[in-house]
């Protein structure tokens, strides 16, 4: 039985008491489930309240859920690691997104955007635009949202489970540079 009595999950149920969330723990990591909605709402709480104090955004990731054995309550999940420097305390916040067109194109989903933190951690600009780029998620209010880990007109979003491993002909239509021609 999971051991479900970190602080923060008090204080955020303290703070949303109307509000649903759900909390898991796995070898001694708390992780805070939101719905997409109130995510902006507890992840400021997070870091401006005296008693939470999480105040280094450690990283920003994506998950794609397609396939897993267990019944997951979203597609796609946005994971944010935060950190308290002055407690040396690691919180994990997670959102989850279902799609609602077929994934397999570069089409914007509505259904996967979520509020950027950009405004709370700076930091966090560089991180959401990968999950963009990787996974095809929208950050609502993001300052920059354009990809940065391939090119601009690139077909498709790689890291998502339905994207073939070989690519889609990507390889094929590059232009080969020998040393004599660069």
């Amino acid at each position: 039985m999971p051991n479900l009595d970190h602080p923060t999950f008090a204080l955020v149920k303290g703070h949303f008491p109307a509000k649903r969330f759900r909390a898991t723990e796995f070898r001694g990591q708390s992780t805070l489930i939101v719905e997409p909605a109130d995510l902006h709402g507890v992840m400021r709480l997070l870091r401006d309240h005296d008693a939470a104090k999480y105040d280094f955004l450690s990283d920003v990731l994506g998950v794609d859920y397609l396939n897993y054995p267990a019944k997951m309550p979203g597609r796609f999940a946005v994971v944010y690691i935060l950190v308290s420097t002055s407690r040396e305390d690691r919180f994990f916040v997670k959102t989850f997104l279902d799609p609602s067109i077929p994934t397999a194109g570069i089409e914007a989903d509505p259904a996967l955007c979520v509020d950027s933190v950009t405004d709370i951690w700076p930091g966090a600009e560089w991180r959401e635009r990968e999950v963009f780029d990787m996974f095809g998620i929208r950050f609502r209010n993001h300052p920059d949202l354009r990809r940065i880990l391939t090119w601009q007109d690139y077909p498709a979003h790689p890291l998502r489970k339905d994207y073939p491993l070989r690519g889609r002909g990507e390889r094929e239509s590059y232009r080969v540079i020998d040393r004599s021609s660069a």
